[in-house]
């Protein structure tokens, strides 16, 4: 570790050695608490937090933190203590993650979500790291309030906001409804099936459009390395981006939750007309979604084919068969004893 101008040096100009030390050293923490104890309840807060640890260190390093910096840190540390606490509390009440039923006495398989979500955390803080990191400072800076800059705090806030709302309404919703089948189309929830997730990628793409500044209105000169190191972390949100449409998120959800509602019969002619009303991420009016052209959904609003549920080819129909049969079995019974009264 050197010193120079008040910028610490640490391994590398970009900190991108030592924050991935400190990432992996603070999930290995974490994953022996979990391993050892069996213990489900401070995976997320580990996730969340490692945000927040990133954020504070490589500010710290340099001795005189410009505006800039000081935002983008802030920004991150906001959102990642928020969702580390907001699911850390949601764990402490339902007492255990379904995520892990099949890896949690599974070493390897175990370690191995603990080793993406180093991945995940260190590849997600690039944009903060990257323009904290020396590489970056060694360049006279623009003043804070670039249209990038205001442009990115707008949509932090709304994507912090809409992220944040949607999280407490889905909870509220489902903790005051005693119909365990009803379909949660309150707040947020009536504009998009998944307003949490269009905030997250929000709140990442806003923060690389503050963080890229620098190199965005000519502090850092084109063609050095900087300038190619802020522009290639928004690799960051697109990877985010890239797990909440294909790997973690809406596939995970969208056919899998409609197949589970159909072959069950709980609450699925309501779950059928919200999924017609309600845009998939993008928020949308229900009355104008639900009249939008299939081929436009299927396209620009992003309900594409992979995340849509066609009961004739995707539903087991031997579960919806026996289903029905109970069904119609205990309306016979219900009508016999009618009579008999």
């Amino acid at each position: 570790m050197s010193t120079a101008d008040n910028r610490v040096h640490v391994l590398d100009d970009y900190y991108l050695a030592i924050t991935l030390l400190i990432t992996v050293a603070y999930q290995l923490a974490f994953f022996s608490i979990a391993w050892t104890f069996k213990f489900d309840k401070l995976t997320d807060f580990a996730g969340g937090t490692n945000f927040v640890v990133l954020a504070i260190l490589t500010l710290s390093f340099y001795g005189h933190a410009l505006a800039r910096n000081i935002v983008v840190s802030l920004f991150i540390m906001l959102w990642g203590a928020r969702l580390s606490g907001f699911l850390l509390f949601r764990i402490l009440k339902t007492g255990k993650d379904d995520r892990f039923d099949d890896k949690r006495d599974k070493f390897f398989p175990f370690l191995g979500f603990w080793v993406f979500q180093m991945f995940w955390v260190w590849l997600v803080s690039f944009p903060v790291t990257i323009i904290n990191s020396p590489a970056v400072q060694q360049y006279p800076q623009h003043s804070f309030g670039t249209g990038s800059d205001i442009a990115g705090i707008i949509l932090w806030t709304i994507g912090f906001v809409m992220e944040s709302v949607s999280d407490v309404q889905k909870y509220l919703f489902k903790a005051n409804n005693k119909d365990k089948s009803a379909v949660c189309n309150v707040g947020f929830f009536a504009y998009t099936r998944h307003p949490n997730y269009f905030g997250e990628i929000l709140i990442q793409f806003a923060i690389f459009m503050i963080a890229v500044s620098p190199s965005a209105y000519g502090s850092v000169p084109s063609g050095s390395g900087a300038y190619a190191a802020q522009y290639s972390a928004i690799l960051g949100p697109i990877f985010l981006t890239t797990l909440l449409l294909f790997v973690s998120g809406l596939t995970l959800q969208e056919r899998p939750g409609a197949k589970k509602r159909y072959e069950s019969g709980q609450g699925w002619e309501e779950y059928s007309r919200w999924l017609k009303r309600t845009s998939i991420l993008i928020p949308f009016p229900p009355a104008l979604y639900e009249r939008m052209p299939v081929i436009v959904k299927r396209t620009v609003l992003l309900e594409w084919p992979m995340y849509v549920f066609d009961p004739a080819k995707h539903a087991d129909q031997g579960k919806v068969r026996e289903r029905e049969a109970e069904e119609g079995e205990a309306n016979g019974e219900g009508r016999s004893s009618a009579r008999e009264e």
